[in-house]
């Protein structure tokens, strides 16, 4: 009798990932046959990076002509957009149908998963809200004296640096500027990272983006299968990471309130937000969109990760492409002197005259974008437009920006670094839906003022002092990128030599 049970549950299973893995077929849409158990996955975070495995797809799936095709995640089917136009009415035009991105959060058991990036429906409707303004350009221009004064210890730092060697490891120095960074415009400390590579902020921001390829796997299947990873009570937080940081926002908010701390920073609006939710009396009404300390220590902890790490990746391959085009360094220095000629010093008005600067960052954001797909699902039958198709609600849309910002009728010749695809005539001249390092629409990433303002700083006080080469001995050409990162990142770290003027 068992023996019959178990052959029925075997033949069931069976039967239900065929029809899982016959999704796309059924539906009449182009596909890459999947295998048992990663879909179209294989290798993914050992071997192979998702931003590879995915442009692959995009290759086969493009000379369909459609303007989407069907690859799978595992046993998930997952719509891959090709078509920049469609991609488009997905981010912004119909933003309704795609509002959430399909990444795993767990307020329960992880607290601090449930952060602005992961937040779904009105909740994070209302959070992005009350936190957009802390992100204007008037707001950055408040926090740029202290981006500069943390620049100013990162030069001294450098200059100490290649006294002892020549040969600089600069991944892990430009994470410890923008840690620095971060920690005193997000939480107001010194996170003395730059003095002491083994300060606490560093050793933390460090452990959640070392992902050992088990610890990959978990993360994607707990976004894969969101209600199961929930019902096991699955965390992807470290238990020292999650005390580490809750400990550190509890602390401040204790601190600024018994001593009545005022300061133009990301903490401060967080405290306006929870201040006005006690005034206004929502927390003891029981409203479900308040915030809670919690959520308060999740925003903080989101901000410090994707502002030290994303902005330290893209100043990581900026340098690399500028150590092997020297021609291209030169002209990046000859902008920051002239710049320079007309201030007396390194403003926020002369930052935005460095147009070749910003050129450098946004090509390097293309060749290299730290994030190399954007999820988003379907939150109701979404029929596609110009096709007698329709998404289903529940479907995961899936579009591969690093396929996309390397395809050669959008950018041609890819591989090759050059800023001036970034002059206002060359960008008016291919869709804008083609270039997405920090995503579109309503969704778009709510740091990207500040993330670019902080890698301006960054490669302007390095290019003013220092001059960079490739320690080719250390850092291959082409460069290798870490399988099992969760964002696109560099192989052994960027070793390059550095020379001070």
């Amino acid at each position: 009798m068992w023996v019959n049970l178990l052959v029925l549950v075997l033949l069931v299973a069976v039967f239900w990932v065929w029809q899982r893995f016959s999704y796309w077929k059924r539906r009449n849409i182009p596909y890459i046959t999947p295998s048992f158990p990663q879909g179209n996955l294989t290798g993914v975070g050992k071997k192979r990076h998702m931003s590879a495995i995915l442009q692959n797809c995009y290759k086969q799936l493009k000379s369909s002509g459609q303007s989407y095709g069907g690859v799978y995640f595992f046993i998930n089917p997952v719509a891959l957009l090709i078509d920049p136009e469609l991609i488009k009415v997905v981010l912004v035009k119909d933003f309704p149908y795609f509002h959430d991105r399909n990444l795993y959060s767990n307020d329960r058991d992880d607290p601090l998963s449930h952060h602005l990036v992961a937040m779904e429906g009105t909740k994070w409707r209302n959070l992005r809200a009350k936190l957009t303004p802390t992100f204007t350009s008037g707001k950055m221009k408040l926090m740029f004296s202290t981006v500069t004064a943390v620049a100013e210890q990162f030069h001294k730092c450098m200059a100490e640096e290649i006294r002892h060697s020549s040969v600089v490891e600069m991944k892990d120095l430009l994470a410890r500027f923008t840690t620095d960074v971060i920690g005193s415009v997000a939480f107001g400390l010194e996170c003395n990272s730059l003095q002491d590579p083994d300060a606490e902020f560093r050793v933390m921001g460090r452990k959640v983006f070392q992902l050992s390829p088990y610890r990959a796997l978990k993360l994607f299947l707990a976004a894969q299968f969101p209600h199961i990873a929930r019902a096991f009570h699955v965390t992807l937080t470290l238990p020292d990471v999650a005390k580490f940081f809750t400990g550190v926002v509890n602390d401040t908010i204790d601190f600024r309130k018994t001593n009545n701390v005022q300061r133009n920073d990301f903490m401060t609006l967080l405290m306006k937000i929870l201040k006005e939710q006690e005034e206004s009396g929502s927390i003891d009404d029981g409203q479900k969109d308040h915030l809670t300390l919690d959520d308060i220590a999740a925003q903080a902890f989101v901000f410090f990760l994707a502002g030290f790490e994303t902005s330290s990746t893209a100043m990581s391959f900026c340098l690399y492409e500028l150590a092997l085009h020297q021609d291209l360094q030169d002209k990046a220095r000859q902008n920051i002197t002239e710049v320079l000629k007309k201030y007396d010093s390194i403003s926020y008005e002369a930052l935005h005259e460095m147009k070749y600067i910003d050129m450098c960052i946004n090509e390097s954001l293309r060749k290299y974008p730290p994030v190399t797909t954007l999820t988003r699902r379907v939150e109701k039958d979404y029929r596609v437009p110009g096709a007698d198709q329709v998404l289903q609600k529940g479907i995961m849309v899936a579009i591969p920006v690093y396929a996309l910002q390397h395809d050669p009728d959008h950018f041609p010749n890819p591989e090759r670094f050059d800023p001036e695809r970034f002059t206002p005539e060359q960008s008016e001249k291919r869709h804008p839906f083609t270039f997405l390092p920090f995503g579109e629409g309503p969704r778009v990433c709510i740091g990207l003022r500040f993330g670019m303002v902080q890698a301006r700083i960054g490669l302007v006080y390095l290019l003013k002092h220092f001059r960079f080469t490739l320690a080719t001995d250390k850092t291959s050409v082409p460069l290798k990128i870490t399988p099992s990162s969760t964002i696109l990142t560099i192989d052994g770290g960027l070793w390059l030599n550095v020379e001070r003027l």
